[in-house]
């Protein structure tokens, strides 16, 4: 394969791609097809790379194998490691089938673009390199002296920009070429080389390659993977459609690619399944080809059942006449690995692909027995799921035992279980009653797309009501998680009609699921009609679960309507009552009756055993709400980096499963947080990433928080007039419409930012509103934000303004968010430093600007500083250098005070805005900024951002 190099006095060669070189050679796959700009969830590998070439390049040589099964990505990784060594002479081979007996064959490709220079070299070596690209040299005659001789030879080629030697598929190669290859791979010390071989770990490929440091190139993240199809199906794909995608593809990038490539984006039910040209699928049947008829029969009865114990794969194997040992050759190609515990397939794909590359007449033999190989009760649902899959025609009793069974399986087992008692129910109704409960079970183990063709099959055929409003229920269900929150309003609504006093706790249920759909979409005005369907219900002797369902129902309508006595009452009852429930959607209703009501300690504690449970389970349509819930009251305990992890966690489970609703919230929650550190560009990064949605007159939940995240980067950047905008947008809370709850969690804000901007009727409005309900509440940390809105609106450097601020902290002391005890202790310092109390104030300046080190807020960090600069005290954290000015002028140095002017008037705030951030009157920031010129010699502000950034303006105040 020819070299490249880019050299006056050297042809300019261009390496020429596989399938230019070889042909269309079996099990070879162009990179082109894998191709993913930038590296998509390989930009560690990617740097490592980069890395060894840039160690190479100062001559100190370095050699990395790639190790990962097909399709991986190695090639592509290749491809980038020869980009980087982009000034540097490449040479390039790979490991070829058909060559695979000819002595030095890749290595005598490595080497021919630089051949003319082997007679250049001293004897000992021109004349083994002469006889290897002779083709003379025979295996076994080298050794180490055909090793010093490659050496030498790469070393003379590579000159002072050096050399880099690819060589892909690795584990192909001539035994000769790849022994040489790796010695000459562990001797690159002080040489200007770098080499990077790729191999799928088969073989012995560990063996002739140990000694090389090695990346192991595992499945992509769903992130990544996300990443790719954005990459490969540009626009909006359902979220069902990526989600049958990620699963089928297992985190394999070609495998993406090449469903990609035959996914229809309009198809809203697309059939997810390798092509049957697939070139994953072709490498995989050439690998079995090489198996013999026993291998390929064990191998098939393990992916026939994920679940297939050693044990129990001896036994099947026994009781069709076969040697268990059969399985070794598979081993060895690296397809399966044994264990007592059961067998894992390196490449999960395999799995699939083993399975239906086998004829339908053998792998229903293969069922028929291991069917018969399962026995006791612990394995009836895998039996029942092997007789079912080896069986022709209706089986009711085989159908009712699947039914049966799979009261005891997981949720993903149950469906597939339900779903095959359908096909062999002889009853169209009780096949109907069979597909609806099996969507049930899919939607639970995270496949909507699943649950939905389900639901679509049992609608063709006619069902008693009860089934039916089962079907809404769940349509309801799927569609406030994932859909429009109108549609499933609809839906929630149509079947609590339909289950009626007949069914109190499903209608009741229902009815829960209808609050969450006003409570996403906003509009909570709604939430009238809902507590009137649940008091029509009737219910003289509700059982817990109902009290706690209409705990929670009345509850959420009182405070909605500003009974806030009534609403905080009953929605304790509901969270008390939710204590004692072992389950995970249970769970939740508790968790967000206590959010409610500002008892976060307790939502937290229940947020969590819903998480746990939803985990055991295998419960994955409840996981993202459950971890919103939690990562909302992480957040609202001051829990910052716990929030964002679990918000982190509850966004990938929300995509994972489909749900972007709750994909939506957890975006929205994430730019909160970013926000409330101060992390604007964080942000504005996730609230980007928030899909538009909601109804024309409501905000939704993302949306609501995407306006807090934005109306808090305002308040930080000194724009006031716009944050209050952006807070106002959340909701009307006087026409019950908007979304009321994030309205009043972020109403602290929305008064402090109608404070700054002097709109002082509507930070009164506001606080009217937030103390009408924290006072019935038991929690002291939002009484503590209510004191400190109270010390806002009060006269500025007043008594009254100070004690009401010094309450707030006293009432902090008795809650545990830090964060906005330090935000008290700021706005206080502010004040203090305005009533001319500068000692008192870096009393609290300091204590404010420890918190926010420790939550890494980093911009409060810098503005606490600055306040307490402003107030005579040095600041105590670690500054950058400052930035050096086009000129120094001359001048005494400014003040610290002037120095804070100058810098937020560098940044483009005006005066006002400056004043509105200070808490000082413009009038007085019109005096600094003449002083301020006076000192610098200049005349306007262009000037002043001439001269400094903020960083120098800040560096040249006084201490």
């Amino acid at each position: 394969m020819p070299g490249r190099r880019r050299r006056n006095n050297r042809r300019n060669h261009r390496p020429l791609s596989k399938s230019s070189l070889l042909g269309n050679t079996v099990g070879m796959i162009d990179a082109s097809l894998v191709h993913i700009s930038p590296l998509r969830g390989r930009s560690s590998e990617g740097a490592t790379l980069r890395d060894v070439v840039a160690s190479a390049r100062s001559g100190q040589g370095r050699a990395v194998l790639l190790c990962g099964e097909i399709g991986t990505g190695k090639s592509l990784l290749l491809r980038h490691a020869a980009e980087a060594a982009h000034d540097a002479l490449l040479l390039t081979t790979a490991g070829v089938t058909s060559e695979s007996g000819l002595a030095y064959g890749a290595l005598h490709r490595l080497l021919a673009p630089v051949a003319d220079l082997a007679d250049r070299l001293p004897p000992q070596h021109s004349t083994i390199l002469r006889r290897l690209l002779d083709g003379a040299l025979g295996p076994g005659e080298a050794g180490l002296p055909l090793v010093a001789a490659v050496l030498e030879l790469l070393t003379r080629a590579g000159g002072a920009s050096g050399v880099l030697c690819t060589v892909d598929d690795a584990h192909r190669l001539d035994r000769p070429s790849a022994q040489t290859l790796a010695a000459v791979a562990r001797r690159l010390a002080g040489r200007r080389i770098a080499v990077v071989l790729a191999a799928c770990p088969q073989g012995d490929t560990a063996g002739f390659l140990a000694g090389i440091p090695t990346l192991s190139l595992t499945a992509l993240s769903p992130e990544a993977c996300r990443q790719i199809l954005a990459d490969r199906l540009p626009g909006a794909l359902p979220e069902a459609t990526i989600g049958a995608l990620l699963d089928t593809a297992m985190g394999n990038p070609l495998a993406l690619v090449e469903l990609a490539a035959a996914t229809d984006p309009a198809d809203p039910d697309p059939s997810v399944r390798l092509p049957a040209d697939s070139l994953l699928r072709r490498a995989c049947r050439d690998r079995l080809s090489g198996l013999s008829a026993e291998t390929r029969r064990l191998l098939l009865f393990a992916a026939a059942d994920p679940q297939l114990r050693a044990a129990e794969l001896a036994a099947a194997a026994r009781s069709d006449g076969l040697d268990v040992g059969a399985l070794t050759p598979a081993e060895t190609a690296g397809l399966v690995r044994a264990g007592e515990s059961g067998f894992t397939f390196p490449q999960p794909l395999v799995r699939t692909i083993v399975y239906e590359e086998a004829p339908l007449a053998q792998r229903r033999a293969a069922h028929r027995l291991l069917a018969r190989s399962l026995t006791g009760e612990a394995n009836r649902l895998r039996r029942a799921v092997h007789l079912a899959a080896s069986t022709y025609g209706p089986d009711p009793r085989l159908a009712a035992e699947l039914e049966s069974a799979a009261r005891r399986g997981g949720c993903a087992a149950a469906s597939v279980a339900l779903k095959r008692a359908a096909e062999l129910s002889a009853d169209p109704a009780s096949a109907a009653k069979r597909l609806v409960t099996a969507a049930g079970y899919a939607w639970r183990s995270g496949h909507p797309g699943d649950a939905r063709t389900l639901l679509g099959q049992a609608a063709s055929t006619r069902v008693d009501g009860v089934v039916q409003a089962q079907s809404r229920l769940l349509i309801g269900e799927m569609e406030l998680r994932s859909g429009a929150a109108a549609d499933a309003l609809r839906s929630l609504l149509a079947a609590a009609d339909a289950f009626g006093p007949a069914n109190r706790d499903l209608a009741l249920a229902a009815l829960m699921r209808a609050g969450e759909a006003v409570s996403f979409a906003g509009g909570h005005y709604r939430y009238a009609s809902i507590e009137r369907r649940a008091r029509a219900l009737g219910v003289p002797q509700p059982s817990a679960l109902q009290e706690l369902m209409l705990a929670h129902l009345t509850g959420a309508a009182a405070l909605f309507r500003g009974d806030h006595e009534v609403g905080v009452q009953r929605l304790r009852r509901a969270a008390e009552l939710a204590e004692a429930v072992p389950d995970a959607a249970t769970l939740t209703w508790g968790s967000s009756a206590c959010l409610l009501i500002a008892d976060d300690a307790r939502a937290l504690r229940l947020a969590e055993r819903a998480v746990t449970g939803a985990d055991v389970a295998g419960d994955r349509s409840v996981l993202p709400r459950a971890l919103e819930l939690k990562a909302i009251a992480e957040c609202n305990l001051g829990r910052f980096a716990a929030a964002e992890q679990t918000s982190r966690t509850g966004l990938s489970a929300a995509r994972a499963s489909g749900q972007d609703n709750c994909a939506g919230n957890h975006l929205g929650l994430l730019g909160v947080l970013a926000a409330l550190r101060g992390d604007r560009a964080g942000s504005l990064r996730w609230v980007g990433a928030v899909p538009a949605g909601g109804e024309r007159d409501q905000v939704d939940r993302p949306a609501a928080l995407s306006q807090w995240a934005l109306g808090m980067l305002d308040l930080h950047a000194m724009r006031p007039a716009e944050a209050v905008a952006r807070f106002a947008a959340i909701a009307q809370p006087w026409s019950g419409r908007g979304h009321l709850v994030v309205y009043i969690m972020a109403a602290p804000y929305l008064v402090e930012a109608a404070v700054r901007a002097g709109d002082r009727s509507t930070a009164q409005r506001v606080l009217r509103l937030y103390d009408s309900w924290a006072a019935g509440l038991r929690d002291p940390g939002r009484r503590a934000l209510a004191a400190r809105c109270h010390g806002l609106v009060a006269a500025r450097g007043s008594a009254d303004a100070l004690e009401h601020f010094r309450t707030a902290l006293r009432r902090h002391a008795e809650a545990e968010s830090g964060f906005e005890r330090a935000r008290t202790q700021l706005l206080l310092g502010q004040e203090l430093r305005r009533a001319r109390q500068p000692r008192q104030a870096r009393e609290h300046l300091r204590m404010a600007l420890e918190v926010f080190q420790q939550l890494d807020a980093a911009s409060w960090v810098e503005q606490t500083a600055a306040e307490l600069r402003a107030a005579g005290g040095p600041a105590t954290v670690p500054r950058r250098a400052p930035a050096e000015p086009e000129r120094m002028p001359a001048g005494e140095p400014l003040t610290a005070q002037q120095a804070q002017i100058a810098r937020l008037v560098v940044q483009g705030a005006t005066n006002r805005e400056v004043a509105a951030q200070l808490f000082l009157s413009t009038r007085t920031v019109d005096h600094h900024m003449r002083n301020i010129f006076a000192k610098l010699g200049i005349r306007s502000r262009m000037e002043l951002a001439r001269l400094f950034t903020a960083d120098a303006v800040a560096g040249r105040s006084a201490h």
